[in-house]
């Protein structure tokens, strides 16, 4: 029998990593941190998975300190405190764009990134989630200069999406 963090993200898809296991990296989570991924699961992704009518792949949910820095990212990540996931609309229920404006209009969130693609839908979406009197509601744009470097804007609906809110 599996452990679930919610009805619909299991231990394995919250805590598992490519990259963890090609290292030998033991990506286990604290209390702490498990109470931190229950409460996005039930603050988020439920919500949104209740909407778009069927399953939302999670790319990425928990990482520890050493699993950051080995895939490059940062040991202050909200995945390093269970508090951010990665997803991806792999399943076509929804796009990822769909998803995006779904949270962004209906669901509290700390930070949620569009992530790179193009205009029209992001290759994935970052949704993190702290607490209703933590949360920033910080909506950002994350792309690649002309060198490469991933940078953020803050995220502006584009007048179309304005006239449908």
């Amino acid at each position: 029998m599996s452990y679930y963090i919610s009805d619909h993200i299991s231990w394995e898809e919250a805590t598992s990593s490519q990259t963890a296991e090609e290292k030998g990296i033991h990506n286990l989570p604290k209390p702490m941190h498990i109470k931190n991924m229950k409460r996005l699961a039930q603050r988020v992704f439920e919500p949104l998975r209740d909407w778009a009518g069927g399953a939302i792949k999670v790319t990425s949910f928990y990482r520890s300190e050493e699993l950051c820095q080995a895939i490059g990212s940062h040991i202050k990540s909200q995945h390093c405190r269970g508090q951010a996931m990665d997803i991806d609309d792999t399943f076509k229920h929804k796009t990822n764009a769909e998803m995006f404006r779904y949270i962004y209009d209906e669901l509290d969130y700390d930070q949620l990134i569009w992530e790179y693609g193009d205009d029209e839908n992001p290759d994935w979406i970052h949704i993190s989630y702290v607490s209703p009197s933590q949360n920033r509601n910080q909506t950002l744009r994350a792309y690649k200069d002309k060198k490469g470097t991933t940078r953020y804007d803050f995220y502006e609906p584009t007048q179309e999406e304005q006239e449908e809110i």
